[in-house]
């Protein structure tokens, strides 16, 4: 089967993309405008990565029998040039589209929302033309538990109010879930949302805390905990994401019946979480016994755009695909630093 994978050099489009690949049954097309929101150099090794894992595969059934076809190909191309990008998915015909592009970061939207708007919103609606034009059997995007804001009481459930986002960044994945209901209300389309509730592991982003702590606590420079360090998060291993949205990947919402009274809704949104949160100090105390080193901490007040605590709510995922979370935050954490060590050398 055919796949795209839009967002591939980033932090968990690397890991699906490599996930499929790695499957051997997938001819995975990943696509990535490789911008400097951080370092483009995580991004193309990230993709050097990829290219090792992807090898040529013979076609032994059907009518391409003695074919073979790349596990994984990459392409430079920015989805929200809306007329190229949907041209893209015309020529290629992808079974299943993996949206998992976008501009990141809750703190940076508030100082350059013109990115995310750009991203976000234009890419987004980009992306949902051209499936409507060359529709595939299932879309799965990334949203966010930043959609959940103002008032939301842990553990956040799917059906609590979305109303209230507390940064931009927050407010146009709220945007993206309204634009694919329409989408999948008016045009037919199967898709899936998925709030991803703080991602981390091998290979992350450079912004986010695991990397930002690691490497004050390395270097001796001073760490700034918001809020004293007390909020609370539910931090999610990047391998129990890539196994929640492979499954949901694989399987599309039903088709909804208009007809009936109580038909099934036209978009499904899943969290993707651990739901153990861990309180930012002692995550931070976690990492200085795996580094061997003390931090330097600077407690600050409560940051703008910050939620306070996020803890994912799995009962809707766990009947739908009988998702899971397995692995530990001790253990994910040592897989973490082991990374870090070897790839920042420190």
């Amino acid at each position: 089967m055919k796949v795209l994978v839009t967002g591939a050099a980033g932090f968990i489009g690397y890991h699906v993309a490599r996930r499929l690949a790695e499957t051997k049954r997938c001819a995975v097309l990943g696509v990535d405008n490789l911008s400097d929101y951080y370092e483009v150099e995580l991004k193309r090794a990230r993709l050097a990565e990829l290219a090792k894992v992807t090898e040529e595969v013979e076609i032994k059934e059907g009518k391409t029998a003695g074919k073979t076809f790349e596990t994984f190909r990459f392409l430079q191309a920015d989805f929200a040039d809306a007329e190229k990008f949907a041209g893209l998915v015309a020529h290629f015909k992808p079974d299943y589209v993996v949206h998992l592009g976008a501009q990141p970061g809750v703190r940076f939207s508030m100082e350059n929302p013109a990115a995310y708007t750009r991203a976000n919103l234009d890419g987004f609606a980009s992306v949902l033309e051209a499936c409507r034009r060359t529709p595939p059997k299932h879309l799965v995007f990334a949203s966010s538990s930043s959609v959940y804001g103002a008032g939301a009481k842990p553990p956040f459930r799917e059906d609590d109010n979305t109303d209230q986002p507390v940064s931009y960044y927050g407010a146009t994945k709220k945007a993206n879930e309204l634009m694919a209901h329409s989408y999948a209300m008016v045009h037919g389309l199967n898709i899936t949302g998925l709030r991803f509730f703080t991602v981390y592991g091998p290979w992350g982003r450079p912004d986010m805390a695991p990397t930002l702590f690691a490497r004050a606590i390395c270097e001796g420079k001073t760490l700034k905990l918001f809020n004293a360090g007390k909020n609370l998060r539910d931090f999610t291993y990047i391998d129990d994401i890539v196994d929640g949205v492979v499954k949901v990947l694989l399987y599309p919402p039903p088709t909804p019946n208009w007809d009936e009274p109580k038909h099934v809704p036209a978009l499904r949104i899943f969290n993707l979480g651990h739901h153990r949160p861990v309180e930012t100090l002692l995550f931070v105390r976690m990492l200085e016994e795996l580094l061997g080193q003390k931090a330097q901490t600077e407690l600050l007040p409560p940051q703008p755009g910050d939620m306070f605590e996020t803890c994912a709510d799995l009962t809707r995922v766990q009947a739908a695909i009988q998702f899971t979370p397995k692995v530990r935050l001790e253990d994910g954490l040592k897989q973490f630093v082991a990374w870090f060590r070897d790839y920042y050398r420190l």
